[in-house]
């Protein structure tokens, strides 16, 4: 998708007006002196949570993803995902394109690969199935998303939506670089808050009770409490980072050499206390080395 039409729409977002919605699917917006027709699809790949709902629509020839909110009482979290969206644009963000915030619809960037949860059938149909060097370049671009929210303009911010190995894989996109752009943003809350004029440092994710090994035992609620645990960071993030290039690794010939060289790195990510976990810049750094040091070998 071209960047100038990315501006032209954001540029012209603040005086979008909602024009007409048939019940047959198809989204009328009005730009100042033209008309801007949107027909929504099913998506071709599940991509849709409690928040939102997502169509695959087209604007001459650019194929988008369309967001709309799913359940009225969540129009925050929908709103804060936008904020994040339009602070955060970065190559480790998908690409907003517009929003109108008094529908609460949102335009974002289409990637057809799908999710992280698809990186085994996305290698096998590129014929890298069993190219550890192309899996590692995968995990280390998961590592450097990770390494930007930490330092983010908006903050330290911290990925909620991951208590569990598929809802962790489900937030990020997969890019033909090869890497992943973080795609679902409205879980992201910052590290630093202010709340009746004090601040306070630390996140809750979510009122669930959070249970399982994949989540941090800082997350974790102690057996049959009705209390949340006290508040943490960004370490909890850290503590996945093993799991998820795990499943990105696979099997495949060349793995075992490359969770050798990151075994140290991932011991680190696993200590109990938050406090020694390395930040994912350290993590990301280590995660380069490697990569570079098996181009050097191939060579």
């Amino acid at each position: 998708m071209s960047r100038s039409l990315n501006l032209i729409l954001l540029m012209m977002q603040s005086s979008l007006q909602r024009l007409q919605i048939s019940f047959w699917g198809r989204w009328d917006y009005g730009f100042p002196g033209s008309k801007l027709r949107f027909r929504r699809y099913p998506f071709p790949y599940p991509l849709h949570g409690p928040v939102s709902q997502v169509y695959l629509t087209q604007w001459r020839g650019f194929r988008m993803a369309l967001s709309l909110l799913r359940v009225p009482a969540l129009q925050a979290d929908f709103r804060h995902g936008v904020r994040m969206l339009r602070g955060l644009q970065s190559e480790a963000v998908v690409q907003l394109v517009g929003f109108c915030t008094q529908d609460d619809l949102l335009l974002t960037e289409f990637h057809p690969l799908g999710t992280l949860a698809n990186v085994e059938r996305v290698l096998e149909s590129w014929g890298h199935g069993k190219d550890s060097r192309t899996r590692l370049a995968i995990a280390t671009s998961y590592v450097s998303v990770l390494a930007f929210l930490h330092a983010s303009p908006l903050g330290t911010r911290v990925m909620c939506d991951s208590n569990d190995l598929p809802k962790t894989l489900s937030q990020f996109l997969l890019v033909e670089q090869p890497g992943v752009v973080a795609n679902d943003l409205d879980a992201l809350p910052n590290t630093q808050s202010h709340m009746n004029g004090t601040q306070a440092k630390g996140v809750h994710c979510g009122f669930q009770p959070i249970v399982g090994d994949f989540a941090a035992p800082e997350q974790r609620w102690a057996p049959n409490s009705h209390h949340p645990p006290p508040a943490y960071d960004e370490k909890t993030d850290i503590w996945k980072i093993p799991a998820v290039t795990d499943f990105v690794l696979g099997n495949g010939p060349g793995s075992d050499i490359v969770r050798l060289h990151l075994f140290e790195v991932h011991r680190r990510c696993k200590l109990f206390n938050p406090e020694m976990r390395p930040p994912a810049a350290v993590v990301l750094h280590r995660y380069t080395t490697v990569y570079r040091e098996l181009l050097r070998d191939e060579l």
